[in-house]
């Protein structure tokens, strides 16, 4: 049965940060003692940046990244690895390069892949995930229209991995960062709503005015594919860490 997710309202950002990262350290901490690996799926943009400063901080006071296995949620199609927009450069450098994780256990959606074979490498992509236990936790961040990952308007709950068009408002949001937005990709690989629903846990973060009206709906009973974040009504373990600004019309 569908119900309201979880939420949190912080008194800020950092702190909303700071409390999802303790989270994700005892867990990472309560695996390592049972000998076992912790799966993460792991978001990118602006919104997890604190999140991903606050895990280096405690990896310097001593937690370990080595018994982590990541996966991220999505990337440009077309967007070498190389591109300062990149989500495989975003993640190195604000993450994977100051933490001691193992490289052969990051996985982040190959942005090169020819058309032809998109369709067996969303597949590979699945098969990875579950060949590693399935995600333990997975963080989110959510569009102005409530998009999850590159899940947008419309998307199905039925769809794994897959490569998708982006909407026009994520477009939009992202022409800054490209330098216009006929220099922003049309398409993106992103992890399905089915695969973030498969998670064990699910936590979303989200900061500033500008969130507050998606939020508000997200977390507004009734699922519809129009706003994709409501899908996370269906998931039994979910989350929202907010700031003041982004629970405001909570």
């Amino acid at each position: 049965m569908p119900k309201v997710p979880a939420f949190h309202i912080f008194p800020s950002a950092k702190a909303a940060s700071t409390a999802l990262a303790d989270e994700i350290s005892q867990l990472i901490r309560s695996r390592e003692a049972e000998e076992r690996p912790t799966v993460l799926g792991l978001a990118t943009g602006n919104t997890p940046i604190q999140l991903y400063a606050e895990l280096v901080r405690l990896h310097e006071e001593g937690l370990s990244f080595r018994n982590v296995v990541t996966f991220n949620l999505d990337e440009y199609i077309g967007v070498s690895r190389e591109n300062p927009e990149s989500y495989w450069q975003f993640m190195h450098s604000h993450l994977f390069n100051r933490i001691d994780i193992v490289p052969e256990n990051i996985h982040i959606p190959e942005s090169t892949v020819l058309s032809e074979n998109l369709e067996s490498y969303c597949s590979s992509y699945e098969d990875q995930i579950t060949e590693a236990g399935g995600i333990d936790l997975q963080v989110l961040g959510i569009g102005r229209n409530g998009h999850i990952g590159f899940n947008e308007p419309g998307a199905s709950p039925e769809v794994a991995t897959h490569a998708t068009e982006l909407n026009s408002v994520t477009i939009d949001d992202a022409a800054q960062a490209f330098g216009g937005a006929t220099q922003v990709p049309r398409r993106a690989i992103t992890m399905g709503v089915k695969t973030i629903l498969g998670a064990r846990r699910i936590t979303l973060l989200a900061f500033g005015t500008g969130k507050a009206g998606i939020v508000e709906r997200a977390l507004n009973p009734g699922i519809t594919a129009e706003v994709p974040a409501t899908y996370l009504q269906s998931h039994h373990d979910t989350t929202f860490f907010l700031d003041q600004e982004a629970g405001a019309q909570l």
